[in-house]
């Protein structure tokens, strides 16, 4: 007994910090979203700790074992990065009701294509994936440069001193230090440019006050959902992206833990992913995914039982349940987490150029593949009234670089490389 609860001890310190590596990245999704949508603090308060309480759902549901679902690895789910820029559209345009519609029918998606996206997922080779990668961390750049500043954009003095320590001390973090804290160095960033902001008068701390203790999970809280085909179909391009991203990390973790992983768990893995991607748009939350930075803390331990996890899944679903928890990452003044992002999303157009470093360049029609990708995602993208003398529903797949790079990507590498040859 005494020998268990010792077990039970570590497991609990180990999903704490399970939970600390992916808090940052899974709250910075809703934050910039509701921001963005310019929700009220009630709303903010509300998304915020219903993701929290939804990545422990999604976590669970990912590391349970049964016929229909769950892949069984040490694995966290987290909200898909990628998903940010789309949903920003789409609500703009469509309102919280497509938001929600279409993650709802493209987890239904993932859910039916699960046993055939072995096959799918070949559409997705790192030439085409990176390309996504790099120009959503492009498009995402600019959002954060917009965020470091508490006047529309106007900078005040104390708006990039703010800005310019949080980044100062995310580099200074990952200079100085390995590990764990290396890992939450963006969290701590965002934490120290918070308390300093504070005694500078620059923090807000009313959605806090105002927060209750407790509340349930509400399914619609922000209205029925609404299925708009454009978004829908969006949201489906996405979720491959995602599944893409998930099978990288699921690969990553069957390598580390020696279990192997064959055909039947990969199929339940993305079931799971899609079941909690569709209570997502229920529960109005986003979309789920494999969460990379916590396979690097299961090498790191040495831990690859799935207990931490569970313990990770565990506070994720209580922290949920706290409004005033969700409240707090309100509290973080906007050039603070302008600072942050700028770091973040760097390191996502980053990773779609390491992936890209895997693709055989002697080849120039992967040169070209790429490079056209990239100039159309980022191009079209900054360039939305290009296209407003066509079809509204035609302007909304158009203006979206990351769907038009996606597209032009998947196309390109089919028609020069073909099928057979990628696979």
């Amino acid at each position: 007994m005494e020998l268990n609860e010792r077990k039970n001890g570590q497991a609990a310190i180990l999903g704490l910090q399970h939970l600390l590596a992916m808090y940052s990245g899974s709250i910075l999704v809703p934050l910039l979203i509701g921001g963005a949508l310019h929700y009220t603090p009630q709303q903010m308060t509300y998304l915020i700790s219903i993701d929290i309480f939804m990545c422990g759902v999604a976590t669970f549901l990912q590391i349970q074992v049964n016929k229909f679902f769950g892949i069984g690895l040490p694995v966290v789910l987290g909200v898909a990065f990628q998903s940010v820029a789309p949903l920003i559209l789409i609500g703009s345009r469509h309102g919280a009701g497509a938001i929600f519609g279409s993650i709802i029918v493209s987890g239904i998606f993932v859910v039916l294509v699960a046993g055939l996206f072995s096959k799918i997922r070949s559409l997705f080779p790192p030439l085409v994936t990176g390309s996504v990668i790099t120009v959503i961390g492009l498009t995402l750049i600019p959002v954060a440069m917009g965020n470091m500043s508490n006047n529309k954009g106007v900078g005040t003095a104390n708006d990039l001193i703010l800005a310019c320590m949080t980044v100062l001390i995310i580099l200074g973090i990952h200079f100085f230090t390995k590990g764990f804290i290396r890992s939450i160095a963006v969290l701590i960033g965002l934490v120290i440019g918070t308390v300093v902001a504070s005694f500078m008068g620059m923090v807000d701390t009313s959605a806090v006050a105002q927060a209750p203790l407790f509340h349930f999970p509400r399914p619609f809280y922000f209205g029925m959902p609404t299925f708009d085909i454009s978004s829908i179909l969006m949201m489906i391009i996405i979720s491959m992206v995602s599944m893409v991203e998930s099978t990288g990390v699921y690969l990553a973790l069957s390598d580390i833990t020696g279990e192997e992983l064959t055909e039947d768990s990969l199929k339940r893995g993305y079931r799971a992913e899609g079941l909690a991607v569709i209570l997502g748009g229920i529960f109005n939350t986003f979309p789920y995914t494999g969460f990379s930075q916590n396979v690097g803390l299961v090498q790191l331990s040495g831990i690859k039982s799935r207990r931490p996890i569970f313990f990770s899944a565990l506070f994720l679903v209580i922290l949920g349940l706290l409004p005033k928890v969700g409240a707090c990452a309100q509290i973080i003044p906007a050039p603070v987490l302008g600072g942050g992002m700028l770091v973040m999303f760097g390191m996502v157009a980053v990773q779609g150029i390491r992936m890209l470093s895997r693709v055989d360049f002697e080849n120039d029609h992967n040169l070209l593949i790429a490079g056209v990708a990239i100039a159309v995602g980022v191009g079209f993208n900054g360039a939305p009234d290009l296209f407003k003398v066509l079809p509204q529903s035609v302007q909304m797949f158009v203006s979206n670089g990351i769907v038009m790079s996606s597209v032009t990507a998947i196309v390109l590498n089919l028609l020069f490389n073909g099928y057979k040859r990628q696979k």
